[in-house]
């Protein structure tokens, strides 16, 4: 098309000049003759780029470029046909968009898209059902302004993902919904949103279930118990086969105890997200108590256990809980560790927030286990930890505290050469002495 109009505009220039020469010939002044036909061209061309910048600056998206003749003409059928293809492109893609956005309409769960800093850009119908989001006057509001549950201010600031969140409605506190936030194109974020009331309270009943039937087991147990006691402290005389089973019924009866206990913590725990009691644990001396505590335990296995307090932190939480952790992991320690070996409890803090470790000398875990080892009762080997009494509830309980106090658990081993369970704690939950 260039090469076109470069042989165009040279034919109107040659044709001006042999018509200029044609009038100079006439009137015998070839000087003012081009002068006035190349003043006369020019007058044209600039008339119609007049034209070009009027229609370019004024014209609506289908109105057509202006007529024109010769080279302009060229020209605006030109711009006009590239116009007409521009349309077409532009009609197939808003199809497109409207498809998406009448599927998106009709999905159940919540579709809202956010720009790098969490404002609102673009959300379906849903979104106005499950969140309340309100359309225009929501648009360009940050979500965190909408969405005001402090869980989801956390969760959408700690910039991991993960992990889904569950959360009441904003606008419902019987409706639960679940979010989860994906990123995409320039850290722009897609949010979706979906109604899990259903999931939640059977979820609810199973808890229900398991807290009450753990609580009505608990008298008739402590019934057993007490009788059982009392017959083994008075078995002078008795058969000595009737004895060893008595002995034996009564360590079983103390483990269901115990399992029972782990039960009701753990419903206790999963009641609340956050403790009641928020205030400030010095952890230095929790862990000194937890660390005595293990040395009984492991005293007749010679194990060697140390504690390194690299400073005095403080944590804001629940002393019980903190220390049904701790102890929970120091105690596993102690039980999977052979004799004379080694224990290190340590706790420090840093830019990422305060970290409580313990690390074993023990047989190790398998990598396979190591996902699956803070559920209920998964034992990485049921023999094992039938002998040592636990109740396979530990691991599920330290979870659910380091939730409530902002923490999370890291676990690293390597077969042969033990474990290392370490407690990482954010910043907002670190006071510093």
């Amino acid at each position: 098309m260039n090469q076109n109009w470069h042989g165009t505009l040279i034919r109107h220039l040659l044709l001006l000049v042999t018509a200029c020469l044609l009038v100079g010939l006439i009137t015998g002044d070839y000087g003012w003759s081009m002068a006035v036909g190349l003043g006369i061209y020019l007058a044209w061309t600039l008339k119609q780029l007049l034209r070009m910048h009027n229609w370019l600056r004024e014209h609506k998206p289908d109105e057509p470029p202006p007529d024109g003749y010769g080279l302009w003409g060229d020209v605006f059928d030109s711009i006009y046909h590239q116009q007409r293809r521009d349309q077409r492109v532009h009609a197939r893609l808003q199809a497109v968009i409207d498809r998406i956005q009448e599927s998106t309409a009709a999905l159940r769960d919540a579709v809202i898209m956010l720009d790098s800093d969490g404002n609102l850009e673009w959300w379906n119908r849903a979104a106005e059902t499950l969140l309340g989001l309100k359309t225009p006057q929501d648009s360009g509001q940050p979500v965190t302004n909408l969405v005001r549950h402090p869980r989801f201010k956390d969760y959408f600031e700690q910039n991991n993902y993960a992990e889904p969140l569950e959360i009441p409605s904003p606008i419902n506190d019987r409706v639960r919904v679940q979010l989860l936030i994906t990123r995409y194109g320039n850290n722009e974020h897609l949010m979706l949103v979906r109604d899990v009331t259903r999931i939640h309270q059977l979820e609810q009943m199973r808890k229900d279930f398991v807290a009450n039937v753990s609580h009505e087991l608990r008298t008739p147990l402590t019934v057993i118990c007490g009788y059982l006691e009392t017959l083994i402290d008075n078995a002078e005389g008795m058969n000595p086969r009737w004895v060893r089973a008595l002995q034996q019924m009564q360590q079983q009866s103390e483990r269901m105890q115990a399992l029972l206990n782990d039960l009701l913590l753990l419903a206790k725990l999963e009641a609340t997200d956050y403790p009641s009691d928020n205030q400030p644990v010095v952890v230095s001396t929790l862990l000194q108590i937890i660390k005595n505590d293990a040395l009984a335990l492991s005293a007749q296995r010679k194990q060697r256990i140390t504690l390194s307090i690299v400073n005095e932190a403080k944590l804001k939480g629940s002393e019980s809980e903190l220390r049904s952790a701790f102890s929970n992991l120091v105690f596993n320690a102690v039980k999977y560790t052979q004799a004379e070996g080694t224990i290190h409890i340590r706790w420090w803090d840093d830019e990422q927030g305060a970290h409580m470790s313990v690390q074993d000398s023990g047989p190790g875990i398998e990598t396979k286990h190591l996902p699956r080892l803070t559920e209920r009762f998964y034992r990485v080997d049921s023999s094992r930890a039938s002998n040592t009494g636990g109740t396979g509830l530990g691991l599920a309980i330290v979870k659910h505290v380091l939730l409530r106090h902002r923490g999370t658990l890291e676990i690293v081993s390597v077969v042969g050469k033990g474990c290392t369970f370490t407690c990482h704690f954010a910043p907002a939950q670190v006071i510093n002495s």
